[in-house]
């Protein structure tokens, strides 16, 4: 999403007010018109973040995620799983874990946090899969799970070599 136009309507707005005030308020919003680019800008990205929260709190357990892409917002819609009896548009690959769906429809919040370091490379991952950052986090913790329920199962009969790798790949 542009937010220039956006912007550029309020640099406007403050031109106009300034031209009543003559050359003095004129040379001030020109001055002004750098700090009210990012404050706008800002401010803009608050408000967009503030009603994705509230989407995602009404389209629960779908999600709406903003994402920033250079200087612009973009909206990663995480729809909800579909009801019971109903096919789904998008299957995940066979070989990709598939973001587990509970059967009561019931989500939880839980706050996690990562090394700031960790962060962008993430989102980096999530973006990779066209996913969420929730989702891609939902997903690689079912994985993780299965992952370790199967090693766990395996038994020497079974072809395991009882050798164990363990870390990220990205």
């Amino acid at each position: 999403m542009d937010l220039t136009p956006y912007v550029d309507t309020i640099r406007r707005e403050i031109a106009l007010a300034a031209e009543a005030g003559g050359e003095e308020a004129r040379a001030l919003a020109v001055r002004l018109s750098a700090t009210v680019e990012s404050a706008a800008r800002l401010a803009l990205l608050e408000a967009l973040s503030a009603a994705a929260d509230e989407i995602t709190r009404d389209l629960a357990p779908g999600s709406v995620d903003v994402r920033l892409r250079g200087r612009d917002p973009q909206f990663v819609v995480t729809p909800s799983p579909p009801a019971a009896g109903t096919t789904r548009h998008h299957e995940a690959p066979a070989d990709e874990a598939p973001v587990p769906e509970a059967e009561d429809g019931a989500v939880v919040r839980v706050a996690l946090r990562v090394p700031e370091q960790l962060k962008p490379r993430i989102d980096e991952a999530a973006g990779r899969e066209g996913l969420s950052v929730n989702s891609w986090l939902v997903r690689v913790v079912a994985s993780a799970l299965d992952q370790r329920t199967r090693r766990r199962t395996a038994t020497p009969d079974s072809g395991a070599t009882g050798q164990r790798f363990t870390g990220w790949v990205s």
